[in-house]
């Protein structure tokens, strides 16, 4: 438990997020901003190819990141990606149309090395990233986008231990992005408000919200506008969300019931997801007093998380730890104990 209390209270400012935030949800789309007239380098005239690129490298960072953590030393090249590819095309010359592609998909790609960094512990970071991603999604006049980096943005602020804030912030997400975003993104930014709740043991505001973000998916239609970018997020990922959000209202036969939904999430692709799950299944086995079924599950999620470079995931495989000594003069838990030391380490901020 220290190791979690150090995960959610070290280098993250809250206030950091207040003026960005308030920006955008007053006015979350402004006039692209022009070519830079400055002499530092461009790459000149940019185009659909050149766009392209870049959203190929967000989804093939976002694949490294789901397999194999944000700490991987993979997910450095979407940073260069950014630094050395991306930046410079804001300074290039392009078309009103192609510009404001170009500044939304340097938002996502910006989104996504804030997430990189949050998941490695690197908080500061992630929270400077995750600003950029927000003015650049402004200056794209892409409320969309603003909406899923604002709800990005709710989900660090709530597992950095301030769920309050972490509602209003992906309610005003939402609301800002009614009639303007696709229903899966809305979907996004309404689990998100419903996990804060949970946080909050907020039963009533948890299951409404949560609904919400069901039917939301639900009305997802294949042909419609649905950003590639968050395919990811499936009614599987929602369940596995559910599980730790009744986990969290000390609800553990709901969290339980939810797990058969979220089964069919293949390992092999989203193996950091995956592992969370098994973690927050044994954690609710536990509350139930199961802990055959906890220990099964919490073997599980160490297997899995033992191969993934991600300091979030790692702080569930502790909190796991910590909720096993119901049983401290167990074996098996003693066991268990020893084997996340050796294979995750110590728990760390």
């Amino acid at each position: 438990m220290d190791s979690r209390r150090r995960f959610l209270t070290t280098g993250f400012a809250l206030g950091a997020f207040t003026t960005p935030v308030t920006r955008w949800l007053a006015k979350p789309a402004t006039a692209a901003t022009p070519p830079s007239t400055s002499d530092r380098p461009s790459t000149g005239r940019v185009g659909r190819t050149d766009l392209a690129g870049l959203w190929a490298a967000s989804e093939e960072a976002r694949v490294w990141d789901s397999r194999l953590g944000g700490g991987h030393w993979q997910n450095s090249s979407v940073t260069r990606c950014l630094q050395t590819q991306a930046a410079p095309m804001l300074r290039g010359t392009y078309t009103e149309e192609v510009g404001r592609e170009l500044f939304a998909a340097t938002a996502e790609l910006s989104r996504v090395v804030g997430w990189a960094a949050f998941d490695a512990g690197h908080h500061d970071v992630a929270q400077r990233h995750f600003i950029q991603a927000l003015s650049l999604a402004r200056s794209a006049g892409d409320i969309e986008t603003g909406c899923y980096v604002l709800t990005t943005m709710a989900l660090q602020t709530m597992l950095r231990g301030f769920p309050e804030q972490a509602a209003d912030m992906a309610e005003g997400a939402y609301e800002r992005g009614r009639g303007h975003a696709a229903p899966r993104v809305l979907a996004f930014a309404k689990l998100a408000e419903a996990r804060a709740h949970g946080r909050m043991k907020d039963r009533a505001a948890a299951g409404a919200t949560l609904a919400q973000a069901e039917l939301l998916l639900d009305a997802v239609r294949p042909g419609t506008h649905d950003p590639q970018h968050l395919a990811y997020f499936t009614p599987e990922r929602l369940a596995a969300d559910a599980i730790e959000i009744h986990r969290d209202l000390g609800q553990p036969r709901a969290a339980l019931s939810w797990n058969r939904l979220a089964e069919p999430m293949p390992a092999g692709r989203f193996t950091r997801a995956v592992g969370i799950r098994h973690a927050v299944l044994a954690s609710s086995h536990v509350h139930a007093g199961d802990l055959d079924r906890g220990l099964t599950a919490a073997d599980h999620a160490l297997d899995i998380l033992s191969t993934v470079k991600s300091a979030r995931a790692h702080a569930y495989l502790h909190t796991v730890t910590a909720d096993l000594q119901r049983w401290p003069r167990d074996p098996r838990v003693r066991d268990f104990a020893v084997r996340v030391h050796a294979q995750v380490g110590s728990p760390r901020g």
